[in-house]
Formats: C-alpha cells, structure tokens, sequence
C-alpha cells in the first residue's frame, strides 16, 4: 500500500545510466544508479531475456504463447501452467472478484469483438462494429467465475470458449519481474519502465527520490485543457494509468476506446479520460487502474476508498478536465 514504502535513504556513488528496448508491442527503459565503468549490455540483455519470458507466457498475439494455447484448449480441460503465468491469472481473478467485473481478465473474445484484438483490426479495411449477435456470442465466452484454478498442480480450468486477456495487468508485472531482477543483481537504485507503467527503487544519486509526474490526458475529441501533472515519489512504490486516449477509433464520427467494460460488453462512454493508481507492486496498480477507468468517477472513487487505493481520477467536462484525488492518494502527496 502507498504508506508502505522503502525507508529513507542518503545520497549514493555513482551516476544515473539507462538502458531500454522494445517489448509486448511497447517501448522499455530502466535508469539505474551505477559507477561510470559499469558495463551494462550484458545487464541489458537479462532485463530482455526477463521480458521476453513474461511475454512468451502471456502474450494473447503470439500464437504459441502458454495463454494462448490456455484459449484453444477443449472445453472441460485442465491446463498446465508456468508459474509467473499461473500467478497472474490467479491475481487477476481476485481482482475480478473485488471489482465485481469492473476488471475481467476473461473478457478476450469482447477485446477481439471490437477490433483490439488479434483476430481483426478496427483499422483494417471493410471493419464493422460487432453486431448484437457477435456481442453476445463473445459476452456468453465472458466470466472470470468460469475459470476454475488448481494452486496445488498449477492447472487451470478452460470450460470452452473463454479468451483470457493479461494485457491489462502483464506490463505491470515485468515491471515487477525487472525490478525484482535488478534488486538480486545488486542494482539497488533504479526506476523501471514499460509502457507508461512505472516502478522506482531507492535514490539517485543525490538522495533524492525517483519523481514522476502522472501521465496526462490529451487534449482531443473537442479539445479542453490538459491536466495539470501531479508528480509523486517513487520510492518503493509503483505507478500505472488507465486512459481512453491511449487507443481507440472513431465511426460515423463517434468515438469508440479500448477500455472494455466487461459488464455491458461495450467501449465505456462516462467520459473518464483517466486513471492512475500508486502501489507498492505495479501489477496491482496496472490491474487497479484498468478496473477504476471502467467504474467511472463515482464508482470508482467509492471503491478506491473502501479498498484504500491511492487514485487520481482525470475527468473530462465540457470545460476541460478536472482531477479527483481518492482518500489514500492525497494523504501520500
């Protein structure tokens, strides 16, 4: 939780470096604290060696993915899987559970419906919104309670048809699994990055904390001022955001975003531009994020106080955008 953070440390030896790649479709960068004769490719190359297996186990657009093998599986199966990727579904379902399906990481075949997904593209030619009866095929093959796990053989239960989709909550994840990489190597100082998604550990170099601002939303679809940037300290603590500008596509001039909500089966439309969480770990703050955007303001900020979610909300009106924070989060600035 926010409060929960790494005790206060003094300025270290070294300087700032960074190193970064591509990975899951996006873009990665670690800063690191190290001396000036540190030889980082071979650091370089675990930290993609990391991701690279992150994104072989969960990956729903490489075909011999261990999930995508999960979603061709036969109806009444149980499946095998690798431990970081039973880990996550298994995290994902409880989040599914504690959002009442705001969040739903079995809401592939709705992904896929309106063209985020591999299947077909909304930017493809001759792309249709999905009609009725497509949107209800794919909410039938919709349910994070039909999936059933088995800790002990780690195996889960594919009952037919269900397209699990970790994209909301896998990039959060490396950030974890480069972040735990780098603190075994003896890399103590370091922020770590992929996709927007962010994790910081101890200082830089002059003592000072990993600051950040809060990705803003962007002007668009009829203008309005871009929020003003709240920065936070990563120290210890995560960071990741949920937006409906981050992709999306507009037909017959209306706009349709990629955040799904799982519960009606459609883009949401409450005008929630975006959402980013604080937390100790950034596959929560990823997953938390994701399930916050889909609430929309009232519910989500209701939910982030009961919860203790450290939350900024950015909501777009008529007169621009306009920021709410959650209990736990104005109590961390």
């Amino acid at each position: 939780m926010p409060h929960d953070i790494a005790p206060v440390a003094f300025a270290v030896a070294g300087r700032v470096h960074e190193v970064g790649g591509v990975t899951m479709g996006t873009t990665w960068s670690v800063k690191l604290v190290a001396d000036g004769e540190a030889s980082l490719p071979p650091l370089e190359r675990d930290i993609q060696r990391c991701l690279d297996g992150v994104d072989a186990q969960m990956s729903t657009w490489k075909v011999d993915s261990d999930l995508s093998r999960f979603n061709r599986a036969p109806a009444g199966s149980w499946n095998e899987m690798p431990a970081d990727c039973f880990g996550v579904l298994a995290f994902a379902l409880r989040v599914a559970e504690q959002s009442g399906g705001a969040y739903d990481p079995t809401a592939g075949a709705l992904v896929d419906a309106w063209g985020f997904g591999p299947p077909r593209r909304h930017a493809d030619a001759g792309f249709a919104l999905p009609a009725p009866s497509q949107l209800a095929e794919a909410r039938a093959c919709t349910g994070w309670q039909r999936i059933e796990m088995d800790p002990r053989g780690r195996r889960a239960l594919q009952p037919g048809g269900v397209r699990v989709d970790l994209s909301a909550v896998a990039k959060g994840f490396a950030v974890d699994k480069v972040a735990q990489l780098l603190s075994a190597g003896g890399v103590s100082n370091h922020l770590v990055e992929v996709g927007g998604e962010l994790r910081g550990t101890g200082v830089r170099p002059d003592g000072l904390p990993w600051w950040v601002a809060l990705e803003a939303p962007l002007p668009h679809r009829g203008g309005g001022a871009v929020a003003i940037d709240t920065m936070v300290a990563l120290h210890g603590l995560s960071v990741a955001t949920s937006g409906d500008y981050r992709r999306g596509f507009t037909h017959d001039g209306q706009h349709f975003c990629h955040t799904i909500d799982p519960r009606t089966g459609r883009p949401i439309t409450h005008g929630l531009a975006s959402v980013s969480v604080v937390h100790r770990d950034c596959m929560a703050a990823d997953a938390q994020s994701t399930a916050l955007t889909v609430m929309g303001l009232g519910e989500g900020l209701a939910h982030a106080r009961r919860h203790r979610l450290a939350a900024l909300f950015v909501q777009r009106t008529a007169g621009g955008f306009e920021e709410h924070l959650s209990d736990a989060l104005a109590e961390l600035l």
